[in-house]
């Protein structure tokens, strides 16, 4: 298990320019990990420096975001992890999962179009991503 320390030396995300998002990556917008959907660039104007528009979805609820910034500002990009865990007992809508990597466990809730499909000493896959976990929909290993 981690101490204290350890997961304060853990880097969430880090900085990166506008111009390095490309479309399948992820960004941080509202302070929530985001997948690249699209990017649209347009040129410079009279005043201005050229801007750039991304089109994402959130990986933890879903929800479809939208950042314009010029291309040389800075933005956050998450350390987003897929991790492998086995479950170890499910009560209700919660399993809970054992990390293969360093055999520490929690809880994660199981969302509905996913109840048939997650069994009790099956190996699953999950995402990490600035402190918050999802089951990864590819359930086999």
């Amino acid at each position: 298990m981690y101490s204290q320390k350890n997961i304060l030396s853990i880097p969430m995300k880090e900085q990166t320019e506008m111009r390095n998002i490309k479309e399948g990556r992820f960004i941080v917008i509202d302070e929530e990990p985001c997948t690249v959907m699209s990017v649209a660039h347009s040129k410079p104007g009279k005043h201005g420096a050229a801007k750039m528009r991304v089109d994402a979805i959130g990986v933890f609820d879903g929800q479809k975001r939208s950042i314009v910034q010029p291309v040389d500002s800075k933005v956050y990009v998450p350390m987003v992890e897929r991790k492998a865990g086995q479950v170890l007992s499910i009560t209700g809508d919660m399993a809970q999962i054992m990390n293969m990597d360093d055999y520490s466990n929690f809880e994660l809730r199981i969302p509905s179009e996913l109840k048939d499909k997650i069994k009790q000493g099956q190996d699953v896959f999950y995402i990490s991503a600035m402190g918050k976990l999802k089951f990864d929909f590819r359930l086999e290993k």
